[in-house]
């Protein structure tokens, strides 16, 4: 099983570090981070809403754009560019809210490092100023982190099973 804990720590003045352990290989947890069809199941954050706008151009220079969806029909809406991939262990890119909500723009580094069948995420966001890191800080964001790793650790159970009936078939 995973370890359902998600591990939030700001280090420095300007970066947040998440971390997770997932119990699936890292190939389908790279996938599920760049995949449309498959960050609409899970990156939808708070109950009740919905990642309604999923689009993913998986190159560099390529862009990126989610508009989630609230139960009362409020909005929340991101783009980005992605800086650097390297399938199944990095993605490096941009990230501003439409309704900016902190100052400036972030650029994320997600890392997928795999140990006997398990894959360690570690996500770093290095916003331009500490003020802008802090804000996100005392938000819901690691609430709503959680629940979407939440998602995400069983949407990789369910494509882990997939995976193995494949083989065996």
């Amino acid at each position: 099983m995973s370890n359902p804990t998600l591990k939030v720590e700001a280090r420095g003045d300007r970066e947040i570090v998440m971390t997770r352990i997932f119990d699936a290989p890292r190939h389908l947890v790279f996938e599920a981070f760049t995949k449309p069809e498959l960050l609409k199941r899970w990156l939808t954050g708070a109950p009740g809403w919905s990642l309604a706008v999923c689009e993913v151009d998986l190159r560099v220079g390529g862009s990126l754009r989610y508009l989630w969806r609230g139960p009362g029909g409020e909005e929340m809406g991101m783009r980005g560019v992605f800086r650097e991939i390297t399938p199944p262990e990095r993605i490096v890119g941009t990230e501003k809210f439409d309704q900016a909500w902190y100052p400036g723009e972030a650029v994320g580094t997600v890392v997928f490092t795999e140990q006997s069948g398990k894959t360690t995420l570690t996500q770093t966001i290095v916003y331009e100023s500490r003020e802008a890191r802090d804000i996100v800080l005392k938000s819901p964001m690691e609430g709503g982190v959680t629940i979407s790793y939440n998602q995400l650790a069983e949407l990789l159970k369910s494509q882990l099973a997939n995976e193995k009936s494949q083989r065996s078939a």
